[in-house]
């Protein structure tokens, strides 16, 4: 399948869930790490080429495994419809500045992030703070490889 239209089926099965997708990534000692998370399409905040993207709190062990692993695998599911997205992994945070990106622009991005999940919120001042207090970090995974039943 393409990259637009697997990412459309993204896009149709995190808003058909509200987001929620397994995260998978490696341990250092091989074997499979996976959390529940929300997660969206979005635009790379660099280069703009779609990839899906998540927040992860800063004490979060799963950003030691990407650091260590570079790659992580998200899948998607409403039914028995499901696709899964993988590939390298990118982060963006207070503890993972990015080079072409300022710092400023953080609390934008998590924004984006949980809205492209599906989120939304009363109060942005509170959620930034809340994301700066825990210093939450974007999670970005470009699709290098994209596969379901859809």
């Amino acid at each position: 399948m393409a990259p637009g239209p697997d990412l459309d089926l993204v896009r149709r099965l995190a808003a058909a869930d509200q987001g929620l997708a397994v995260l998978a990534t490696t341990r250092p000692d091989g074997s499979v790490h996976t959390s529940l998370v929300n997660a969206g399409v979005l635009d790379h905040p660099v280069t703009g080429a779609p990839c899906v993207g998540l927040v992860a709190r800063g004490d979060a062990r799963k950003l030691a495994h990407f650091r260590r692993a570079g790659r992580a695998a998200v899948v998607f599911r409403a039914g028995w419809e499901w696709v899964s997205v993988e590939g390298p992994v990118e982060l963006i945070g207070a503890d993972d500045p990015h080079e072409w990106f300022p710092s400023e622009n953080l609390p934008r991005l998590l924004r984006d992030i949980f809205r492209a999940a599906g989120g939304s919120h009363d109060d942005w001042a509170e959620y930034d703070r809340v994301m700066a207090a825990e210093r939450r970090t974007a999670v970005l995974v470009a699709p290098a490889r994209i596969t379901g039943n859809g």
